[in-house]
């Protein structure tokens, strides 16, 4: 098994020990595990220019480092991704890691490798905001068509995990003890569901009538989802 993590922030607070908690849980001494620390290694901040979707995420100037986590995306069976709540959001690095990602959306060229994988989103906060936090990185995901997102979200009461008090610690512990027996026991055995599917079918009719954007429609006629072919089957 592979797994890929993606750390919204640098520094090793409460979010990132409640992933760690997680990936302590899920992993074992055979899983292969790309692990990833924002602003370390994601891209510079997106321009807006296009390229990505018009001409191809090749075109992209950061190309280089969106390519590697890419890959290490596709060839994961499960995602972890978590952010600090920042303002009530997720951090900067974190959207800005999403932002490069516009293309494998569902609307542009969603990867069929996306609809089978397993999601775990993770932010704790000081006070408030946790839960949009997970939202939001969900609503990522489920663009890129990942079918089963499991979100874990705590506000912490206290700024450093040092300071966590003892009660929360054990209830982060014990959601993630839940969470990981439900992806080991779905691992291999996501379907995708109706909603993923019906966005899916939206995006079809769209990309069908496209006559603005070649390299989306190229991407959907190649792997036959202009026709009967559907990227779960």
């Amino acid at each position: 098994m592979e797994v890929t993590i993606i750390h919204g922030q640098g520094h090793k607070g409460s979010t990132y020990h409640a992933s760690a908690i997680i990936k302590e849980r899920i992993c074992g001494s055979d899983t292969v595990i790309h692990e990833y620390f924002m602003p370390k290694d994601t891209p510079a901040f997106c321009t807006g220019c296009s390229q990505c979707i018009l001409k191809g995420e090749g075109k992209c100037a950061q190309h280089d480092k969106v390519s590697r986590i890419e890959e290490s995306i596709l060839r994961s069976q499960v995602l972890i991704i978590d952010s600090p709540t920042y303002c009530f959001e997720m951090t900067g690095q974190l959207k800005t890691l999403f932002d490069h990602f516009a293309y494998m959306w569902m609307i542009h060229r969603p990867r069929k490798e996306m609809f089978t994988k397993i999601g775990i989103v993770v932010s704790t906060s000081a006070g408030a905001g946790h839960k949009s936090v997970t939202k939001s990185i969900a609503r990522q995901l489920s663009w890129w068509g990942v079918p089963k997102i499991h979100r874990v979200h705590f506000s912490c009461n206290a700024s450093v995990w040092e300071n966590v008090p003892e009660k929360i610690r054990e209830k982060i512990i014990k959601r993630a003890e839940v969470v990981s027996q439900k992806v080991k026991g779905q691992l291999g055995k996501v379907k995708t569901g109706i909603k993923t599917r019906l966005l899916f079918g939206i995006m079809r009719r769209v990309q069908k009538s496209n006559n603005w954007n070649v390299a989306d429609k190229g991407h959907w006629q190649q792997n036959g989802w202009l026709g009967k072919a559907r990227p779960w089957r």
